[in-house]
C-alpha cells in the first residue's frame, strides 16, 4: 500500500460528508451523483443551476488540485474505448436499477439509516469484492 494517506483521506471524507449535509440542508436534495446528473439530462428540469455547479465541482476540483501542486496518477484505461462505453452504460443502468448510485446510497442513505440504502451498499461492496477476487485470482489480472 504505497498510497496509504490516512490524513488526506480523512479530510476528503469529511469534506464529502460536509458537502452532502450542506446540499441536504440548503436544497433538500440527496447528494447522489447519478440522480444529480440525470436531472441535467431532463429537459423539463428547472433546477439545473445547482446541478451544473455540483458536477462542475466534481470535474474542476482535481484539475485545480493539480494546478496547485497535488499530483495525480494517470488513469489506467483499458485498450478499447468500446469497453469504456459499455462500462459506462452498465453503471448507468445499474444506478437506475438500484434507485441510486454508490454515493447516494453509501454516503447519504446510510447516514439517514435507510434500510434500502444499507442493503444496496452491502450489495455494492460484495460485488466489488467478488469482482476483485475473480479478476485477480481467477483471471490472473
Amino acid at each position: 500500500m504505497a498510497n496509504f494517506t490516512p490524513v488526506s483521506a480523512a479530510i476528503g471524507g469529511a469534506l464529502i460528508g460536509l458537502s452532502a449535509v450542506l446540499l441536504m440542508l440548503l436544497t433538500g436534495r440527496i447528494a447522489g451523483v447519478s440522480g444529480i446528473f440525470s436531472g441535467l439530462l431532463n429537459l423539463r428540469s428547472e433546477d439545473k443551476g445547482w446541478r451544473i455547479a455540483f458536477i462542475a465541482g466534481l470535474i474542476l476540483a482535481p484539475v485545480v488540485a493539480g494546478f496547485v501542486g497535488h499530483g495525480m496518477a494517470a488513469p489506467k484505461l483499458p485498450a478499447s474505448w468500446a469497453v469504456l462505453v459499455v462500462a459506462g452504460l452498465l453503471v448507468g443502468f445499474g444506478s437506475r436499477l438500484g434507485g441510486g448510485c454508490t454515493s447516494g446510497h453509501g454516503i447519504c442513505g446510510i447516514g439517514r439509516l435507510s434500510p434500502r440504502s444499507i442493503t444496496a451498499t452491502i450489495v455494492f461492496m460484495a460485488t466489488a469484492v467478488a469482482t476483485v477476487a475473480v479478476t485477480r485470482h481467477v483471471m490472473g489480472g
